[in-house]
């Protein structure tokens, strides 16, 4: 029997869509309004799901206390209040798109979770626009 478990979480944080290779033109035409030079922001909100057999000494497939550990160490605090472009590394030679972000996040955190485990993020940029990755 495999069950999924989620945690929710958010930051804020601003970013450009723009690829350093195009013209200011070209970025334009294709990421409009969101290539503002001076940047834009997001309240984006997160969902990490971690799917795997309930441990019969302990009822968890996951301590919940320790997902929300590793979503604050590897999300929160390097991410929150940030400007992506800018001050977040990961995103120096990738356009912070929200299928990027989510695939940075998910990467950072399935070294974190054990292998047996299935992980889905689903990040939502506003609330109508959301992504999910789940490392196909």
């Amino acid at each position: 029997m495999r069950v999924t478990i989620s945690r929710k979480a958010h930051f804020n944080a601003a970013h450009r869509l723009y690829r350093k290779d195009w013209t200011f033109e070209q970025n334009d035409a294709v990421f409009g309004k969101c290539n503002n030079p001076n940047f834009h922001g997001h309240n984006y909100e997160l969902i990490v799901s971690v799917t795997g057999k309930i441990n019969p000494e302990t009822g968890y497939v996951m301590d919940i206390k320790e997902l929300s550990d590793l979503i604050l160490e590897e999300v929160e605090r390097p991410f929150d209040h940030k400007n992506l472009n800018l001050d977040v590394p990961e995103f120096e030679n990738i356009n912070p798109t929200a299928e990027n972000i989510v695939v940075v996040i998910w990467n950072k955190i399935r070294k974190r979770i054990q292998s047996e485990f299935d992980l889905e993020v689903v990040l939502y940029e506003t609330p109508r626009n959301f992504v999910t990755y789940k490392g196909e």
